[in-house]
């Protein structure tokens, strides 16, 4: 077996004291719910993996991936379930829209 060598750690400790492993991360094609999310928030923000390898490996935009983060560190874990990420959305500005209804 090869053991490919890597910069990054392999565990980190998050804050709760529990150990986050790369075997932790979710496989690439998941369904997302609102664990996994919180996982990979984790990882990233532990240094477990970077932004970059998390926005290509899960076919994630930046702006997907901000609002989770932005979710997470605002209300925990619950605000990743996709009801919640819609209610805790930051309101668009949409000046067109609003012009275009006069």
């Amino acid at each position: 077996m090869f053991v490919r060598k890597s910069s990054r750690p392999r565990t980190v400790k998050i804050d709760d004291g529990n150990i986050l492993s790369v075997a932790d991360l979710p496989d690439a094609d998941t369904r997302w719910v609102a664990s996994r999310k919180q996982t990979v928030v984790l990882a990233v923000s532990h240094g477990l993996i970077s932004r970059e390898d998390a926005l290509k490996r899960y076919r994630l935009s930046d702006d997907e991936f901000s609002s989770w983060c932005r979710a997470s560190a605002a209300h925990g874990k619950v605000a990743l379930t996709v009801t919640a990420l819609q209610k805790h959305r930051q309101p668009r500005n949409d000046t067109a829209a609003d012009i275009s209804s006069e």
